[in-house]
């Protein structure tokens, strides 16, 4: 089965600041891991990067990809750019992964619960089989629950939901393959 790696808001603006994600260098460790795989296997990558008026606007410092993600430019990677938590929302994604005969998402990136779970909800309803990487993707703390519960608590929900058909597998990163 067709795989590819989707990294999902690795963005400077989400690493730096008083809002900034929690652990960003590790998951950004993990998701390098990812990406070489990835790019060994001649697997597609799917860079998205997230568009807003205000904190990620599109060509300033913050909207550029995080410091520390070793993003080597390759034949297989695609940059995709949003507007809205779900990156398939108003986007070529879709088609982007159906011309290329994808069936398989690994998806990783931040921030957990926004636009990662919302792109694996609507990857399960399009029917992509998806592997969450789940020690590569993190967000900030939001004053009710740290960033260990938040990432916790969104990997059993998204690994539990059935009705979609499809279901989604938690994986550590160093345990992902690309392999067809």
């Amino acid at each position: 089965m067709p795989t590819a790696l989707l990294v999902i808001d690795v963005q400077q603006g989400l690493c730096v600041g008083s809002d900034a994600v929690e652990k960003a260098g590790r998951t950004i460790d993990n998701i390098n891991q990812l990406y070489e795989r990835a790019r060994q296997a001649g697997a597609p990558t799917i860079v998205v990067q997230h568009d807003e008026k205000d904190d990620l606007v599109y060509g300033t410092p913050d909207w550029q990809l995080a410091d520390g993600l070793e993003h080597h430019q390759s034949p297989h990677d695609i940059f995709v750019r949003k507007q809205g938590s779900d990156a398939f929302h108003e986007t070529a994604l879709e088609q982007i992964l159906r011309d290329r005969g994808v069936t398989r998402l690994v998806v990783c990136g931040m921030q957990t619960e926004f636009c990662v779970e919302s792109t694996v909800r609507r990857a399960l309803a399009l029917g992509f089989e998806v592997t969450i990487a789940e020690d590569a993707h993190t967000t900030a703390p939001n004053g009710i629950l740290s960033v260990d519960q938040i990432v916790a608590h969104h990997n059993k929900t998204l690994s539990s939901l059935g009705s979609y058909g499809a279901r989604a597998t938690l994986v550590a990163s160093r345990d992902i393959r690309f392999d067809s």
